[in-house]
């Protein structure tokens, strides 16, 4: 329904009206509709005039698309200006050329939109020119996909099966946007979704999400609106501002025609040269719009002009009033029905005789202010402003008696409009009748259907109705309406729900969390507060008491305000989680009970980890079992395991986390998958296994994104730049840094991105890139809610731009704010780089006379802060030596045995980068002693650390390596080779026989404890060789050393085997 039509169907009326004449033009010309072939036209001019510039910029774009490069364009104009014909010209080149015209408009139901009615529309016209493709497309996801196009699955309108949150939502988008992607590999295709300004909020949502996430394909997606309707409160500006932003998407504006351009026009419609008194008197009256060039030149065409008054909506009723009175009763119906209305329908809401009103349907074709609609099921006014002035002409009384009229056909016959959009019209209907008893139910079935889309702004519009009609509708009424079950684990009353009637209370926690998933998070705090102070009445309704006697409500009430308070920015949510604390506490367990110990400990773990939420995790689980509360259980471990691994209890916490992982993957529960996979790869980097963290990192990305969670996804990308970044793989690391900020994504993961680049750019000397970056983060992650994992990177960085500036003074304030916030338990991974940087900076500037005052105080700091910092794993053990012969640097203290401790402690790790620079400072403190030797390991030390840091760009450490070498006379070239050469080429890479066995099961994909068992030497062993081997082949990672194994066809003979690891 509605929009400019269906692409490749001319419009044609039903079987029982296709014989009536052709709509009369003057002899001169043909019916315009076909000019344009199978794309079906609304417009009375056969000629199409002006425009050229934005038809080549259709057309451009159009040929951009050829080229598998997604366009995406927004066309603005006034109602009438001409935004359909510009449609349906550029529409009718796209098939000229080939490609595939998928057109679907918004549909107004009287003052109500249709959820998604756009993409509907346009999915089934893809369907039926591309069945196989789209089927081909849409494959393992028909079930999903069929809450846009039911046609596609077995889900019922009004099954409430499967999950309600803010992934499910991002799942259907991004589903939606891929099925788009994929149908547009091999065909070009022109999706047109018109009048943007009657779309409902959830129809709006899905368009930003398509036009920020189209990556490939050749798709071109172009949006109309009228401008004129987008006044400042109007819910599309926003969206347009939002959309202007974005580099991918073009915006077009249509001006009024100039004199000659409305002659021109005016003698396309009369095939006749117009006087040009007669053009000047049009242009005049229309102001050059097009819709109203053409209603004024019939009009005068028809000698009908004289007498008119200086109303331009009344020029539009003079033509309506000119119709017998039976076509004028009817086409009072159409307007109120909506955009288009069903032939059926209408006859039973017209109530005339079969033969009359197909009399009465044929006048008002013919003079051209009906059109069938293009499925041939249907009529609608020609043009949106027609069917306004007709609507807006309806008396208060007559427009509740026509929606009467509609509900109560459609009551009796539910068949006669498509079952996609019944229960929405329904409601619509009854409810624009003033009838609360019939419109409360049916505004109750409609939300429910909203919210099996997944259309929550819909949900939250139709439950906001619902609570506006509940006083008003009969007593006997609200006692047969039962809820269709309770959201998320708002707790239910304890009795049977087929005999406990819905309550206000109900209306009003479904409502709250609707807003909150569509992300009017005010409209859902102010219905919250409402039911906390609906609560406190002594009179609640029901027996729902106050809310000391109802407290598992008030604290489910309260987790929802807490939840809305840090998506608000206003709060981080633990006062109000502490009230809903306060309210289960003594009361048996219950899945609210569960679910506030478990959001409890989860708060803990980000903000301040310890033994309270220990002991809340625990007490959640255990909860959550007694009462079969799967998901609060799996989510509860997963905290749990969490805290474990800080409290030191590495491996226990991490089997847990892996148990979880295994479990959630197997039964599919797509929110435990996605934080598992976050969670999980984040625990085990910061006890320094990165590469396992990896592994675990890639399967969540193919999880995430085959389930659709966008924002899971990238925090998933987030934690792969992280670890990346630690394995030296910083190249990659970028790259997946991009894809966490990628368009679509949340603040915070785009936060955590810009931060991981931000590391990269100052280890590159790019100080002006990381400070932006910088900024970028901070002002991502905002300052409401500060979190450790958050402000402590933060911290860190700052402290090395600040040092890197030589604005030291500036690094110890950076240092001795965080310090005063303090580490909490498991904050190793964010402490000790932050006490590093600090060090490092205090160490740089021990010869610079500014520097001294403060610098023992600075460093008493530091040191009483690394005290207090615990260790725990290997990577933090060394990353605490480094700390330590900083300070001693700082000091002149320093002395090769100091660094050779944090030298030894790195070749255990996979840390190039970290390896490289306590290298460094190793051959400094060797060459400090002036021995021969020393100077011979020097060298070797410095080739070591500059190799690595050239594979890397990090110029300021290799510059740090160039100037030490020079300074102490130092060659770091590789020595020559011997004369003869060595046959082998292993031996010419400088490996020694032991490193060739090494690499050789490096390349094979081995871990480090599989090369150990394999040649029987430690774990520890196999990690130095390990080193030593990327050193000497230049490169920053295992990967890399394998790749250029195989490039090099080192071991020809030898085929790999395949290892599983985890």
């Amino acid at each position: 329904m509605g929009g400019i039509g269906e692409g490749g169907r001319t419009a044609s009326l039903p079987a029982v009206v296709a014989a009536r004449p052709p709509v009369k033009f003057p002899a001169a010309l043909s019916d315009p509709r076909a000019m344009l072939g199978s794309v079906e036209t609304r417009s009375v001019s056969p000629v199409f005039v002006g425009r050229a510039g934005e038809l080549d910029t259709l057309k451009d774009a159009l040929g951009r698309a050829d080229a598998a490069e997604p366009q995406a364009l927004l066309l603005g104009g006034e109602a009438g200006v001409g935004k359909t014909r510009l449609v349906e010209e550029f529409a009718g080149e796209a098939t000229r050329r080939g490609a595939v015209v998928a057109l679907g408009g918004c549909v107004e139901i009287g003052a109500d939109g249709l959820p998604f009615a756009p993409f509907s529309t346009a999915l089934r016209a893809l369907r039926r020119h591309l069945p196989a493709e789209l089927a081909a497309a849409a494959a393992g996801q028909e079930e999903e996909l069929a809450r846009l196009l039911p046609e596609l699955g077995e889900a019922t309108p009004g099954s409430g099966g499967g999950r309600h949150d803010e992934e499910s939502m991002a799942r259907l988008f991004e589903l939606t946007a891929r099925l788009l992607e994929r149908v547009a590999a091999r065909h070009t295709v022109l999706l047109v979704l018109e009048d943007l300004h009657w779309a409902d909020a959830s129809t709006r949502h899905l368009i930003a999400y398509l036009l920020r996430t189209l990556r490939t394909g050749r798709l071109v997606v172009l949006a109309t609106y009228r401008s004129d309707d987008i006044h400042r409160r109007h819910p599309l500006r926003p969206l347009l501002a939002e959309l202007d932003r974005l580099r991918t998407v073009r915006r077009l504006e249509l001006s009024r025609f100039t004199r000659d351009e409305v002659g021109r026009q005016i003698a396309g419609i009369l095939a006749a040269e117009p006087d040009p008194l007669q053009v000047d008197a049009i242009f005049e009256r229309s102001d050059g719009n097009a819709f109203f060039v053409e209603e004024l030149a019939v009009a005068a065409h028809e000698g009908s002009c004289t007498g008119l008054t200086d109303s331009l909506r009344d020029l539009l009723l003079v033509r309506v009033e000119a119709l017998p009175e039976s076509a004028q009763r009817v086409a009072r119906i159409v307007a109120e029905g909506g955009s288009t209305v069903e032939y059926r329908l209408l006859a039973a809401v017209a109530r005339l005789t079969e033969d009359d009103l197909i009399e009465a349907l044929r006048s008002a074709v013919n003079a051209n202010i009906l059109l069938p609609a293009p499925d041939g099921d249907g009529y609608r006014f020609r043009h949106s402003l027609v069917r306004e002035a007709v609507g807006d002409d309806l008396l208060p009384g007559e427009r509740s008696r026509l929606n009467r009229r509609y509900a109560e056909a459609l009551e009796a016959e539910p068949a006669l409009v498509p079952a996609s959009e019944r229960v929405m019209r329904l409601a619509s209907y009854w409810y624009h009748a003033h009838d609360p008893a019939k419109a409360l139910p049916a505004v109750l079935d409609a939300s429910a259907e909203a919210r099996r889309r997944h259309a929550y702004a819909e949900q939250l519009r139709l439950l906001e109705r619902a609570m506006e009609l509940w006083d008003s509708a009969p007593d006997e009424v609200r006692a047969t309406l039962r809820p269709v079950d309770y959201t998320e684990i708002y707790p239910p009353c304890g009795c049977d729900p087929a005999t406990k009637p819905l309550r206000y209370l109900d209306l009003m926690a479904e409502a709250a969390v609707a807003g909150r998933l569509c992300g009017e998070r005010e409209r859902a705090m102010k219905i919250t507060k409402r039911a906390l102070r609906y609560l406190e009445e002594p009179d609640a309704g029901a027996g729902a008491g106050t809310g000391s006697r109802d407290p598992q409500r008030a604290a489910w009430f309260w987790t929802q305000r807490s939840l809305l308070v840090q998506a608000q920015g206003r709060g981080d949510g633990w006062r109000e989680l502490g009230i809903a604390q306060e309210l289960v506490r003594g009361l048996p367990p219950s899945q609210v009970h569960a679910e506030v110990l478990a959001m409890a400990a989860n708060w803990q773990m980000l903000h301040s980890p310890g033994p309270g939420a220990v002991t809340a995790a625990e007490r959640a689980v255990e909860y959550a079992r007694m009462v079969g509360a799967a998901d609060i259980e799996l989510n509860a471990r997963l905290t749990l395991g969490g805290l474990m691994v800080d409290a030191g209890q590495i491996d226990a916490g991490l089997a847990e986390m892996f148990q979880v992982r295994d479990r959630v993957v197997a039964q599919g529960r797509s929110p435990a998958v996605a934080r598992s996979h976050v969670n999980l790869p984040s625990a085990l980097e910061g006890v320094g296994r990165s590469e396992e963290a990896i592994g675990v990192l890639r399967e969540g990305i193919d999880l995430t994104r085959r389930m659709g969670l966008l924002d899971s996804e990238a925090w998933v990308w987030g934690n792969l730049a992280e670890s990346l970044i630690s394995l030296g793989r910083w190249d990659e690391a970028m790259r997946a840094a991009d894809m966490a900020a990628a368009p679509g994504r949340g603040p915070a993961p785009r936060g955590g991105a810009a931060l991981k680049r931000a590391v990269i750019s100052l280890a590159r000397g790019e100080c002006a890139e990381a400070a932006r970056l910088h900024a970028e983060a901070r002002a991502a992650y905002g300052s409401h809610d500060p979190m450790p994992q958050h402000h402590l990177p933060l911290a860190s960085l700052a402290v090395g731009l600040a040092a890197a500036d030589g604005r030291l003074q500036d690094a110890r304030a950076e240092l001795g704010s965080a310090l005063d916030t303090g580490f909490p338990p498991g904050t190793q991974r964010y402490g000790w780089p932050l006490l590093l940087s600090a060090a490092e900076a205090e160490a740089d500037a021990r010869t610079l006379p500014a520097a001294a005052e403060g610098r023992a105080e600075a460093l008493e700091r530091i040191a009483a802060a690394a005290k207090s910092l615990a260790t725990g794993a290997p990577v933090w053990e060394a990353h605490a030596l480094w700390v330590r012969a900083e300070l001693l640097r700082a000091r002149d203290l320093d002395t090769p045995h100091t660094w050779s401790e944090a030298v030894t402690a790195f070749e255990c790790l996979e840390r190039p980068y970290d390896l490289a620079r306590v290298r460094h400072r190793l051959a400094g403190a060797l060459l400090a002693t002036g021995g021969e030797d020393e100077r011979a390991r020097a060298t070797d030390l410095l080739r070591l650390a500059g190799t690595v840091a050239g594979h890397l760009g990090a110029r300021p450490l290799a510059d740090a390596v160039a100037l030490l070498a020079q300074r102490a006379r130092l060659t770091l070239g590789h020595p020559a080779a011997p004369a003869p050469g060595p046959a082998d080429p292993v031996e010419a890479l400088g490996l020694t026989g032991r490193e060739r066995d090494v690499l050789r099961l490096v390349a094979d994909g081995r871990t480090n404890r599989q090369i150990a068992e394999e040649l029987f030497i430690s774990p520890k062993t196999a990690s130095v060789h390990v080193s030593n081997i990327l050193a000497k082949l230049g490169v920053s990672g295992r990967g890399e050393a394998a790749a250029l194994a195989h490039r090099l066809e080192l071991f020809p003979a030898e085929r790999p085997t395949s290892r599983s690891t985890r």
